[in-house]
């Protein structure tokens, strides 16, 4: 009897929202986002505005048309253009994120991961070669590549946590955009979270775990990444 119902418990979590790996479900029409210097709790998210001062500029972000102004990341080559919960407060709880993503020749959205959301990209101008790379295998083979080059009015999926990348293969400026199951789906950028934290991790950790000199370590550590 006690493992049948065990059985039946451990059935019901795996199908109930609990399981889930991504945004909550919102619970009501909408939550507009609070800015969170005018929160007065801290929540896994945002604090939502009253519904009757909800207007429809909550809904709204404009000049996605448009290039970023500027980007920290236009020594890659490529701008970023984000449409968030941080500039549309209505995607609060709605679990979307939307970015245009502009490539100059050659630019390139260096490897990187997103901790909480898969990623999709639909290509509208340029030669994109995209691509991600799976988890390590339990067989103790490589890791497998993934990879297409995309022209526009293609679309390439990313799976949710895979290291990933794009670069501008063309000869002209590209331009892709791109959506995330998730309104905070997070960045981690490989080469900076490796050689560019603060403080920096001891060099004989990354000499042993890249077989690289100490030199090298160093020279690395002492770049700007982004």
């Amino acid at each position: 009897m006690a493992p049948n119902f065990m059985l039946i418990l451990a059935a019901l979590l795996v199908l109930s929202p609990f399981s889930q790996a991504y945004d909550n479900d919102p619970l009501q029409d909408f939550c507009v986002a609070v800015p969170d210097a005018s929160a007065a709790v801290f929540v896994n998210g945002k604090v939502c505005k009253n519904p009757k001062q909800v207007t429809p500029d909550d809904f709204l972000a404009t000049g996605f048309n448009v290039p970023a102004n500027s980007s920290s990341t236009i020594s890659m080559g490529f701008r970023v253009n984000v449409a968030d919960v941080n500039r549309i407060p209505g995607l609060n709880t709605l679990g979307l994120t939307v970015v245009r993503v502009d490539f100059e020749p050659n630019g390139v959205v260096p490897p990187h991961t997103h901790p909480r959301a898969s990623e999709i990209i639909v290509v509208l101008e340029g030669t994109i070669y995209a691509g991600f790379v799976t988890s390590n295998p339990t067989d103790g083979t490589k890791n497998r590549l993934f990879a297409k080059v995309l022209n526009p009015g293609d679309v390439f999926v990313f799976p949710a946590g895979l290291v990933h990348f794009q670069m501008n293969v063309g000869k002209t400026k590209g331009m892709g955009i791109v959506a995330f199951n998730s309104q905070n789906p997070g960045v981690i950028s490989v080469a900076n979270s490796v050689f560019g934290t603060d403080p920096l991790i001891e060099a004989e950790v990354l000499t042993k775990s890249f077989q690289l000199d100490k030199k090298t370590i160093d020279f690395l550590q002492s770049r700007k990444w982004s």
